[in-house]
């Protein structure tokens, strides 16, 4: 846990003072970043506005930051101009770095990039979990939380056997649900 996860906390419990602190100490960098990169003072806002009510899903979903925050709301941002340069079909886009972002390290970025993308994968996963029968959702949620088959064959009344298959029958659809969705093939790529 990095020492900024003071912040997640912070939107966490909705201390206005701290959120305040945040928007006074780091929306300047982003505004430049995207007035620098083809943008006005409105994509800017934007841009950081979407990168904290990220940060409000994130920090209400258990998340603990690992690197600076600073870095952290850079890539955020960084990414989502980009792709939204890219949805405009922009041309000529030069991304500039005077803010000396390029001296923290590729490794946070990377990291950053890697548990974005993980958090996608899991939002994936939940959504085609909850597609499943009640009955797979019950059993897999069983074995989720750590319980052998034996005891939730008890648990559901039924026979080691029958729990076994069924699981297995219960994981196939849900490899199934989410290899056929369209979100599945752009977290690959």
């Amino acid at each position: 846990m990095h020492p900024d996860n003071k912040y997640i906390e912070a939107i966490k419990n909705n201390t206005a003072q701290i959120i305040e602190e945040m928007y006074s100490n780091h929306a300047p960098k982003i505004e430049r970043m995207v007035l620098q990169n083809n943008g006005s003072a409105d994509d800017a806002a934007d841009i950081f506005q979407e990168a904290m009510i990220d940060l409000y899903h994130k920090a209400h979903a258990g998340f603990i930051l690992t690197c600076p925050l600073d870095a952290f709301l850079y890539v955020i941002c960084k990414n989502r101009w980009i792709s939204r340069l890219n949805k405009k079909q922009r041309s000529g886009v030069t991304f500039m770095d005077t803010d000396g972002y390029n001296n923290i390290g590729e490794d946070v970025f990377k990291n950053t990039e890697a548990l974005q993308l993980q958090d996608a994968k899991k939002k994936l996963l939940d959504s085609k979990f909850t597609a499943l029968g009640d009955s797979c959702k019950e059993l897999l949620g069983f074995c989720i939380s750590g319980k052998g088959l034996e005891e939730v064959a008890k648990l559901m009344n039924t026979t080691y056997g029958y729990i076994r298959k069924k699981k297995s029958d219960c994981m196939s659809k849900l490899v199934a649900l989410v290899k056929t969705s369209p979100e599945y093939k752009l977290l690959l790529g």
